[in-house]
């Protein structure tokens, strides 16, 4: 994976289904140059989860995911201990007299050893071993408690974990580190001064078509553009949940399978749980008029032809 530019890197991706903009194919090469962590922050749907897994496809490194969530904790996290395993290896070994004259200390060491160790994602992505890094994509770090964002802290800067029964785990070579966060709190300055930052935005009317074309590859140019222009219509009712790119790409293929050409409004009606996730937006959808996102659909998809 040598990289020279960041038209490489953009280069790349687009060849592996992901068509990023050049603001973020310059985030990536210089995370991929400096090996620092990116923290991608934007709405839910505009691809940061996705970006993690197409560089796993293209570099070949394994994806973890770590999906943040409040109360997580290094049991979740980083590892754990197979607690059952252990309890078996005991009752075995005071089965066969193997406890017998052992002291209790030496005992419980038998019993922290590493093929009882539990590797998590963080312990996972450190101790990867051979073979290319492995793409840590840990997943709406802004869900997760202070306590371990600051844990986050030690592991993204040294990239090591210490297991106090077992010593400190170092990566060789450090993970492809991606963090994204869909703001519904702010990540602190102290992760984010280790991290390169990025916002994700919406794409343009134009790079969402050509998104569409490209994972879905059945779609007419002309059903992309008028459900492109559809959905940039849907985005500014003031949505509970605007639809992202991913529902953009969904809708397309929901279409694509019923035999729809062109939007209509019997079309839009029926296909709207593809794009629309919540109640109250299908009723803002429908007091706004179907009739009319499909008209502008149709004004949009031809003006910018």
């Amino acid at each position: 994976m040598a990289l020279v530019t960041p038209a490489d890197v953009g280069a790349a991706l687009t060849l592996h289904g992901y068509l990023p903009d050049d603001g973020l194919t310059t985030a990536v090469f210089l995370a991929l140059e400096l090996k620092r962590p990116l923290l991608l922050e934007g709405e839910a749907g505009v691809g940061k989860t996705e970006l993690a897994k197409v560089l796993a496809a293209w570099t070949g490194g394994e994806l973890i995911r770590l999906q943040c969530y409040e109360g997580i904790d290094a049991a979740q996290a980083v590892y754990d201990w197979d607690y059952a395993r252990q309890l078996l290896h005991l009752r075995a070994a005071e089965a066969t007299g193997e406890t017998a004259g052992k002291s209790s200390d030496a005992i419980e060491a038998d019993l922290y050893q590493e093929r009882f160790l539990v590797k998590r994602a963080l312990l996972r992505a450190i101790g990867h071993g051979d073979g290319p890094p492995p793409v840590l994509l840990i997943d709406e770090i802004d869900r997760a408690d202070d306590e371990f964002e600051a844990y986050l802290l030690e592991v993204l800067s040294d990239f090591q974990i210490t297991v106090p029964e077992l010593g400190v785990y170092r990566a060789e070579t450090p993970p492809i580190v991606i963090l994204t966060s869909n703001r519904t709190r702010d990540v602190h300055d102290a992760l984010k001064r280790r991290c390169l930052y990025h916002w994700v935005e919406h794409p343009s009317f134009e790079r969402e078509v050509a998104i569409v074309r490209l994972r879905v590859p059945a779609c007419s140019e002309h059903l992309a553009r008028q459900v492109a222009a559809a959905v940039e219509t849907m985005r500014d009712l003031n949505l509970y949940k605007p639809p992202g790119v991913a529902e953009t790409i969904d809708w397309a293929t929901a279409l694509g399978r019923l035999g729809v050409t062109q939007l209509d409004e019997q079309s839009v009606a029926t296909t709207l749980g593809t794009v629309l996730k919540y109640r109250e937006d299908h009723q803002r959808v429908e007091q706004h008029g179907l009739a009319d996102i499909v008209k502008q659909a149709f004004e949009r998809g031809v003006r910018s032809s």
